[in-house]
């Protein structure tokens, strides 16, 4: 699994979303989220660009994969 930074956490507050409520738009568990946005869940390719699409930000700004 490569290694990435998030910067999730800092988009979602952007959109005015809590954690639960991104989960719920993108049809994951809150946990799912919380692992994301501590950098200890590497995203499916799916999953990011449904989170993208939500937060209106390219993945790349919000994932930093290295």
């Amino acid at each position: 699994m490569s290694e990435f930074i998030s910067h999730l956490k800092e988009y979602r507050l952007i959109a005015g979303l809590t954690q639960e409520e991104l989960a719920d738009k993108v049809n994951v568990r809150r946990e799912t989220i919380i692992r994301l946005e501590a950098g200890k869940y590497n995203p499916s390719l799916k999953l990011a660009i449904d989170i993208s699409r939500i937060l209106e930000t390219p993945i790349e700004e919000i994932f930093e994969f290295e």
